[in-house]
């Protein structure tokens, strides 16, 4: 329940993390994004494929990317590899306090549909090129919105 109003189970994750409070978003999600990145601020996506226990092909589906542009290291830096797997990383990280660890926040990444975003996932919504508006959801969740 939020403020007395009954909440469907697929949002109570969301309203756990409205209740939870936010800080800036952008600063607690560059500690952990940093995490992955190499010396030169490329995200590393070996680093981010073991994190994860996932193949590199794993990885490249869960974001929407050719495995090519993931197992050849001159893809690897281009900037549609990075910024799809940045995005991916930036939802985790948004979404891990609440979801209970970065494995629970994965699984919700790629499983959970959001209502509001015409029941599609996270995951699917990155492969689309819509990052923007799962964390404009999560925005509105933080602010205490309904999901």
């Amino acid at each position: 329940m939020v403020k007395g109003k009954a909440i469907p189970a697929a949002a109570a994750p969301a309203a756990e993390m409205a209740r939870a409070g936010t800080m800036g978003e952008a600063a607690r999600a560059a500690p952990f994004i940093t995490g992955f990145m190499n010396k030169g601020g490329v995200v590393d996506v070996d680093r981010v494929a073991n994190a994860f226990r996932m193949s590199k092909a794993q990885l490249a589906q869960t974001v929407g990317l050719g495995h090519a542009s993931v197992s050849k290291t001159a893809r690897r830096v281009a900037p549609k590899a990075q910024t799809r797997v940045t995005e991916m990383l930036e939802i985790i990280s948004r979404v891990r306090d609440w979801a209970g660890g970065e494995a629970q926040a994965m699984a919700w990444y790629r499983a959970q549909p959001i209502p509001a975003l015409d029941g599609r996932t996270p995951e699917a919504l990155v492969k689309a090129g819509r990052a923007h508006a799962v964390r404009e959801y999560l925005d509105h969740i933080a602010l205490g919105g309904f999901a």
